[in-house]
């Protein structure tokens, strides 16, 4: 499984991920300041789940329809912070097969994840 990290995400995340074993691209490393439409457009080209925190890509995915391998956007307020690496870790490695080709939401101790267009 790989991803894609938008500029958004907390690079804690990341680390996380890239420690657990996992293939994480950077937006911030690869193509800074890049626009929403070119990011999930990346994504798809590469077949990598997109990690957000920028609720804008619902819109693209679900009125837009544009292609996506899959999004997790996280919806953590900051009194939560700390928890956020752990909790998407434990979203990837129990629930990875469902995660491809689909729009999850990740809040604390809440997890919805729906079928894309």
């Amino acid at each position: 499984m790989k991803f894609l990290a938008d500029e958004s995400c907390d690079f804690a995340v990341v680390r996380t991920l890239r420690n657990a074993g996992y293939e994480v691209l950077a937006v911030s490393d690869i193509s800074p300041s890049a626009s929403d439409d070119a990011v999930i457009a990346l994504a798809a080209q590469e077949s990598r789940i997109l990690l957000t925190e920028d609720k804008d890509f619902g819109q693209l995915v679900f009125a837009e329809q544009q292609n996506s391998g899959g999004v997790i956007l996280v919806r953590f307020p900051a009194t939560a912070r700390a928890s956020l690496p752990t909790a998407i870790l434990q979203l990837v490695t129990q629930a990875s097969d469902r995660l491809v080709g689909r729009f999850t939401v990740l809040q604390p101790g809440r997890v919805r994840i729906q079928q894309m267009p």
